[in-house]
C-alpha cells in the first residue's frame, strides 16, 4: 500500500512504516557557489524579485514562486537556498536562481550543490509525558519548560535533533538526507 507524499514527489511506502507515522518534509536548506563574483546592488536594482539592504544585511534576498523558495545570495558568489519541501525541488529553485543571475549578465556556474539540512515533522495523535522521557533519556535529552515548552532530544545515529512537544508534535532537524540506510 503506497500514498503519494504530501509534496507530491515520491510515493510513501506504509509497510515500511508499520506506526503509520511518517514525517513530512517542511524544509530543505541547501547550498550552492556559483564560481564568481557578483554585483549585489545591480542584482537588486535589475531583478523584481530581489530585496538589498547591505545596512542591514550584506546579501541579496530573492524569491521565486515554484518551487516557492527564499535565496540569499552573497557578493563572493555562494548562495543559500531556503524553503524547498523536497531535494528535487532544492535543487530545480538553485537552478533557477543561478539562471535569473546568467539572465542578469553574471558568468554564474551551478557548481558544489549540498543538502545542509532537512527539517521535518509528524504527530504521533497521543499526549507525551516528557518529564517521563527526560528521565529515562536523560543523556540524549534536555528539558527545562521554563525555557522552551518542548524536550530537545539529540540522537547519536543518525545525528538528527528532534523537539518533541507534549501535544505529540514532533520536529526533526539536523539531517542531510531524507532517507537513513
Amino acid at each position: 500500500m503506497a500514498e503519494q507524499g504530501l509534496d507530491g514527489s515520491h510515493p510513501v511506502v506504509l509497510s515500511n512504516h508499520p506506526s503509520g507515522i511518517v514525517p513530512t518534509l517542511q524544509n530543505i536548506v541547501s547550498t550552492i557557489n556559483l564560481d564568481c563574483k557578483l554585483d549585489l546592488k545591480a542584482i537588486a536594482l535589475q531583478a523584481r524579485n530581489a530585496e538589498y539592504n547591505p545596512k542591514r544585511f550584506a546579501a541579496v534576498i530573492m524569491r521565486i514562486r515554484e518551487p516557492k523558495t527564499t535565496a540569499v545570495i552573497f557578493a563572493s558568489g555562494k548562495m543559500v537556498c531556503t524553503g524547498a519541501k523536497s531535494e528535487q525541488q532544492s535543487k530545480l529553485a538553485a537552478r533557477k536562481y543561478a539562471c535569473i543571475l546568467q539572465k542578469l549578465g553574471f558568468p554564474a556556474k551551478f557548481k558544489d550543490f549540498k543538502i545542509r539540512n532537512i527539517v521535518g515533522s509528524c504527530n504521533v495523535k497521543f499526549p507525551i509525558r516528557l518529564e517521563g522521557l527526560a528521565y529515562s533519556h536523560g543523556a540524549f535529552s534536555s528539558y527545562e519548560p521554563e525555557l522552551f515548552p518542548g524536550l530537545i532530544y539529540r540522537m547519536k545515529q543518525p545525528k538528527i535533533l528532534l523537539l518533541i512537544f507534549v501535544s505529540g508534535k514532533i520536529v526533526l532537524t539536523g539531517a542531510k538526507v531524507e532517507k537513513c540506510t
